[in-house]
């Protein structure tokens, strides 16, 4: 086996059944060289060095953004690719209609014959990695080979990549397989295959995020969320943040919105001057594996390392830690740049731009500076707001579900569900606007459940029953809520001014935990009435406030038909206590 200068000779050695694996897979793709990463400082600064000297990477004004550098991918490879990733499981019932399926031993012979010799004169990188924190007994491992060296850092922020992680995985004896490359990156030749009964992924034809970075959405949903049936847990995607009232109570709570919703404002929230004594710690901002504890309670650790989030819009007043966190050490991807050679996206009003994404330059007819999925990547403990909580390895335990979508029109500001069982169907009917984080149209109202439908990894019927069953195993669970932070007037206006002022609801919620918060029994759940919000400071109207807690009977009962056959897609596997609490809804909606 060849090797690149500084591999770690002993590496392999550490782990038989990987280096059996890797040898498998150079004598397919005929790599020049293989190289083992060890997850080193030292070897994350040499390989970006080399991108820099090859001008894939650009380094940026040293000055006002320190070891900062900009990736421009292929505009043909910007956000992921649904319609080209596949679930692949000997029954195409259990991938379910909410998956595109193909056949393993069919999708093993295509992407065997797009990665016969697609790494002819480059390095293969072999990446072993653990999704948690290494020493927690919920962290799963994996190993992804790749010949991108912009994947290999990526992997190294978002996720614990090395040494440690290989010799977890030859005391488990176990990995998920992750093989990618980025071949000819032709659109025609792209896909994502998914093979969650044999723990293993291979994807080709793309270098961006979602498609190439094996341990982000590929392992920590799909596949996980495979294991998690098995073994009795919850892979999901929810940020995870913690809030301190000024009583000096601490709660968790998990929240799943669709990509580019706001999970990371969420996540990073910080109050606003009207609300003194609140502190909000980040444990996660995207991904959160839920285990039921041995005291009952929901308990979460969040598998990644790194932040991975959507940077247009960032700036000081929506997002002032995240603003902070990506000023150094930061690696952005498919942003614009000014004429200080610093970066620029739409949303930073302190400069201009004057080249785009593309490297062209800047003019406002071909459209934003920034690609609107344009991406930074960078390290949780950066963060203002980090915490020592996310390293923990029992995790943290959840006060609060949350479940919420883009929505002009019909879903309130806030509401609770009645029960774990009414919770489960609020989480599965959300729908949200689609956005620029996913190929297609942008604007269309999809139905997304839990914010996990291009993620779950099995037929989402039985990810259904999987949630009751889950549910069913706690003695204290956590309370479900929705919010919906983007309710416009008939004008187009918002109704309700978001970010910081949304812990004016998440204080509500936490409220409701505590039993000492009222609120207004509907149909659809359990509302605040205006009263019940501490708006004290805010700039929103009390006709606003009505709109926002007032439920359209008209509206949601057309939303339970729609639902309804929306179930029906799933057939048998959709459990009949869905049905019965749809039921109970429409029931109260015509009471």
């Amino acid at each position: 086996m060849a090797t690149a200068p500084h591999t770690l000779v002993s590496m392999p050695e550490l782990s038989p059944g990987v280096s059996e694996w890797v040898e498998q897979v150079r004598e397919l793709t005929q790599p020049a060289k293989v190289y083992w990463c060890d997850g080193s400082q030292s070897e994350f600064q040499r390989i970006r060095g080399e991108l820099v000297a090859r001008g894939e990477l650009k380094e940026l004004n040293k000055e006002t953004f320190p070891n900062c550098h900009l990736y421009r991918s292929d505009p043909t490879d910007v956000a992921r690719v649904e319609h080209l990733t596949f679930v692949c499981t000997q029954s195409k019932d259990d991938a379910g209609p909410n998956n595109n399926w193909m056949a393993p031993d069919e999708a093993k012979a295509k992407m065997r014959g797009l990665f016969a010799g697609c790494m002819k004169g480059r390095t293969l990188y072999v990446v072993p990695y653990c999704m948690g924190p290494i020493d927690s007994p919920y962290a799963r491992c994996g190993v992804e080979i790749t010949d991108s060296a912009y994947v290999v850092l990526n992997m190294a922020i978002m996720t614990r990549i090395g040494r440690r992680a290989l010799e977890r995985i030859a005391a488990e004896g176990t990995f998920v397989k992750g093989l990618h490359s980025t071949g000819d990156l032709n659109p025609a030749r792209r896909f994502i295959m998914h093979f969650p009964e044999e723990l293993g992924i291979q994807s080709i034809g793309s270098g961006y995020g979602g498609n190439a970075l094996l341990g982000k959405k590929c392992h920590a949903l799909r596949i996980a969320s495979w294991q998690a049936r098995s073994e009795g847990w919850l892979a999901e995607h929810m940020l995870i943040v913690g809030l301190q009232s000024p009583r000096g109570e601490t709660h968790y709570v998990a929240a799943a919105f669709p990509s580019a919703c706001g999970k990371t404002n969420l996540a990073m929230l910080i109050p606003p001057d009207a609300l003194p004594g609140w502190k909000v710690f980040t444990v996660g901002d995207d991904i959160a594996w839920l285990h039921p504890g041995p005291d009952g309670r929901l308990w979460a650790i969040n598998p990644e390392s790194g932040y991975f989030g959507v940077v247009p819009g960032t700036n000081p007043k929506t997002n002032k830690n995240a603003y902070d966190m990506i000023r150094h050490d930061t690696l952005f991807t498919n942003v614009a740049l000014t004429a200080d050679n610093e970066p620029w996206w739409e949303g930073r009003k302190d400069s201009q731009p004057v080249t785009d994404w593309l490297g062209r330059p800047y003019d406002p007819s071909n459209g934003p500076a920034a690609h609107p999925n344009s991406r930074f990547t960078v390290a949780a403990t950066q963060n203002p707001a980090y915490t020592q909580a996310a390293a923990e390895p029992r995790g943290v335990p959840i006060s609060a579900l949350i479940f919420g979508g883009r929505r002009r029109e019909l879903a309130p500001l806030v509401y609770e569900a009645r029960s774990w069982a009414h919770g489960v169907l609020v989480g599965a009917s959300v729908a949200s606007e689609t956005t620029a984080a996913a190929v297609g149209e942008v604007g269309v109202v999809r139905r997304d459940p839990m914010a996990m439908k291009p993620f779950a990894g099995y037929n989402y019927g039985d990810y259904f029953a999987h949630w009751l069953n889950v549910g069913a195993k706690l003695k204290r669970p956590p309370r479900m809520f929705h919010v919906n932070w983007f309710r416009q007037s008939a004008d187009g206006k918002f109704l309700w001014p978001g970010f910081g002022d949304n812990l004016r609801v998440l204080s509500w919620m936490l409220e409701r935990c505590a039993n000492r918060a009222e609120a207004q029994d509907t149909a659809i759940g359990f509302l605040p009435r205006p009263g019940d919000l501490n708006l004290q400071g805010a700039d929103v109207s009390a006709q606003a406030v009505t709109e926002l807690t007032t439920v359209d009977k008209a509206g949601w009962l057309r939303e339970v038909g729609d639902f309804r056959g929306y179930l029906q897609e799933f057939g048998s596997h959709t459990p009949k206590q869905l049905y019965d609490e749809l039921a109970e809804v429409e029931r109260r909606l015509k009471a």
